[in-house]
């Protein structure tokens, strides 16, 4: 009898063992389905376990527009990358020689902070709110829409200034470009009646291209100077780069708006050491003030195309950038973004 009872609870702890082990397996597979699940959708929407995206893609027709760096990493956000038509990107992001430079940025000095370099001294622009994205139309052209607010602080987390920013990005024209509205509107911090906007000549829309694009370029302007000696420190509507991306020509231009402090900008050039292209408001010899009842609204439009295109197709594109107006928003497309879900040296 005692050796029928010591097998009978053999067996039961064997049954109980089994089961909890089967159990214990079945929740690992649980557990796998659900991990790649979230990562394939952390994937798709670039979400990195929190609540709004890191990096969100904008795509027309099944082909990249941009993608956008919507976190500061570490002390900005900006256009991680930038496509031609046809699919090439154009702009390279932290580079090992200057880790600051980020794709396409905007940055300044507030009050003597510094918001272009990263250093220990240097100002982060911080996210507020939630990223909103939706589709937008004007003129028969269909545009992703990304907006956000940013407040921008010193190291202490004190608010030096604030910014509500916006992008719009579609593919148009013959021949096709892909065309990027960058807009600032800046406004002084609550209890702040003004802040001063300084900094070194490049200080402003600033572009860092792929690395192949740093050697046998060309620029050029809208007034028909070209070179580094003709654009660099020279006012002008709009100023374009042409080289080649990974063996593929491309050019790229920046638009300034007509009704933009100081129009025409002051650009910043260079093509030693590395290719540099940045639309400015010469805060290098003339600090901007922006008062607290006067908020100032920027506005710049980014083309980009495939091939070496002449300067009459960039000024065409500038003047249909210029009479676009005002996109309106798509009612049935939701205002949310996507949840978890060398010597100088600018």
């Amino acid at each position: 009898m005692l050796r029928i009872f010591r097998n009978f609870r053999v067996e039961f702890e064997r049954v109980v063992l089994w089961k909890r082990l089967r159990g214990f397996v079945g929740g690992l597979w649980w557990i796998g389905v659900l991990g790649a699940a979230m990562l394939g959708q952390m994937a798709e929407t670039g979400s990195v376990f929190a609540d709004e995206p890191t990096q969100v893609k904008l795509v027309q027709d099944g082909s990249p527009l941009l993608v956008y760096q919507a976190k500061s990493n570490p002390k900005k956000t900006y256009v991680l990358e930038f496509f031609s038509p046809s699919g090439v990107n154009i702009l390279r992001d932290s580079p090992a020689d200057h880790k600051h430079h980020h794709g396409l940025m905007f940055a300044v000095a507030v009050d003597g902070v510094n918001f272009w370099a990263e250093d220990a001294a240097s100002g982060s622009q911080v996210p507020v709110g939630d990223l909103k994205r939706e589709s937008i139309s004007t003129g028969g052209i269909a545009w992703q829409s990304l907006r956000q607010t940013l407040r921008w602080q010193n190291p202490q987390g004190s608010a030096m200034l604030e910014e509500d920013r916006t992008l719009r990005a579609a593919r148009i024209g013959q021949p096709p470009a892909t065309l990027l509205t960058w807009r600032s509107v800046l406004r002084t911090p609550e209890g702040k009646s003004s802040v001063q906007l300084t900094g070194s000549p490049y200080f402003g829309l600033g572009m860092r291209f792929v690395v192949s694009m740093d050697a046998g370029g060309r620029f050029f302007n809208a007034d028909g100077h070209t070179g580094v000696e003709g654009t660099n420190n020279a006012r002008s509507a709009w100023c374009a780069y042409t080289a080649k991306a990974d063996g593929k020509p491309v050019t790229v231009a920046v638009f300034d708006w007509p009704k933009n402090p100081r129009h025409p900008a002051a650009w910043f050039t260079m093509d030693r050491g590395f290719a540099y292209l940045s639309a400015t408001l010469n805060l290098s010899k003339e600090p901007f003030p922006v008062r607290a009842d006067q908020p100032v609204e920027l506005r710049y439009g980014v083309a980009v195309w495939d091939g070496q295109v002449e300067p009459a197709v960039v000024e065409k594109c500038y003047k249909a950038w210029l009479n676009m107006g005002e996109p309106v928003a798509n009612p049935s497309s939701p205002e949310n973004s996507p949840k978890p879900k060398g010597s100088l040296s600018p």
